[in-house]
């Protein structure tokens, strides 16, 4: 059976500014590529942040049927957000344990729904150090980006 990994990444020109996102999915067996499809998009006026959730978001969202994959992302707030921090903030109605709203938190709840009817493992992976994968999301995100620079 392939193994499916989905490898995300999001870009921003400023911060808020122009953002976009890049998912990188895959279809494996073993170290054989049996498939791969690429996704991506963008916003005139947006933050890094909610870039990087867009880019798990949409790669859940793109899998037809409930799936077993694995995210990789360079993102510590999606990484951490997802499986630390997430179940706290439902539990407190969405309010951090300093009873703040969660920032993005229509993205997180996003996510929280796209990643209910799959079986996610979530991995952290280091930004802009060669990772053949991750460099190609980040490449789709600045592309996902591009019709939104002035």
């Amino acid at each position: 059976m392939a193994e499916l990994i989905a490898y995300t990444d999001g870009a921003c020109s400023g911060n808020p500014g122009p953002g976009g996102w890049g998912v990188l999915l895959q279809a494996r067996e073993g170290t054989r590529l049996i498939k791969e499809r690429d996704l991506c998009g963008g916003s005139p006026d947006t933050t890094n942040n909610r870039m990087e959730l867009m880019a798990a978001i949409s790669a859940l969202e793109a899998l037809e049927r409930p799936s077993t994959l694995t995210v990789i992302t360079d993102s510590n707030y999606v990484k951490g957000g997802v499986t630390s921090w997430m179940f706290g903030w439902k539990k407190n109605g969405w309010k951090t344990s300093a009873r703040k709203p969660v920032k993005n938190v229509d993205l997180w709840q996003r996510l929280d729904e796209a990643q209910e009817r799959h079986s996610v493992t979530w991995k952290w992976v280091k930004g802009h150090a060669g990772h053949v994968e991750n460099e190609r999301a980040d490449e789709l995100a600045r592309e996902g980006m591009e019709p939104f620079k002035p």
